[in-house]
C-alpha cells in the first residue's frame, strides 16, 4: 500500500464508520419515530453529510475504479443536505438510511478489504 493509498483509505474508513453509526442510530426506529425525533434526524443527516464529504475527497480516478458505487449520487445528497437544509426530505433520508447505506457499507467493506488492508 502506497502512502497515497494510506491517505485515501481514511476516507473509505470514514464512510464505513458513518454507515455503522447510521445503522446504530436507526436500529429499532420506525419512519414515524424518525419524523418525530429531531435528535435522530440530525444524527443521521450529519452522518450522511460526512459520507458525502468523505466521498468528495476521494480522487475521481480512484472513484472510477469502483463503478459499483454511485459516487455522484452520494455527493449530490451531501450537497442537498448542506446547501438546501431547509428543504430536506425526511423520506429520502429514511430511504437512504435503511436501503442505500447498508448496501454502501457492504461495498466499502469490500473495497477496504481488497485494496486497502
Amino acid at each position: 500500500m502506497s502512502t497515497q493509498d494510506k491517505d485515501i483509505s481514511i476516507y473509505f474508513k470514514h464512510i464505513k464508520d458513518s454507515c455503522n453509526r447510521i445503522g446504530r442510530f436507526i436500529r429499532g426506529v420506525s419512519y414515524s419515530k424518525l419524523l418525530g425525533d429531531e435528535l435522530i434526524q440530525n444524527a443521521v443527516i450529519r452522518q450522511l453529510e460526512v459520507i458525502g464529504e468523505a466521498t468528495r475527497q476521494i480522487p475521481q480516478e480512484v472513484r472510477a475504479k469502483y463503478k459499483q458505487v454511485n459516487w455522484d449520487d452520494i455527493v449530490g445528497m451531501r450537497d442537498k443536505l448542506v446547501h438546501d437544509y431547509i428543504g430536506v426530505d425526511l423520506e429520502v433520508v429514511w430511504k437512504a438510511s435503511t436501503t442505500d447505506v447498508p448496501i454502501l457499507r457492504k461495498l466499502i467493506l469490500k473495497i477496504l478489504k481488497e485494496d486497502f488492508i
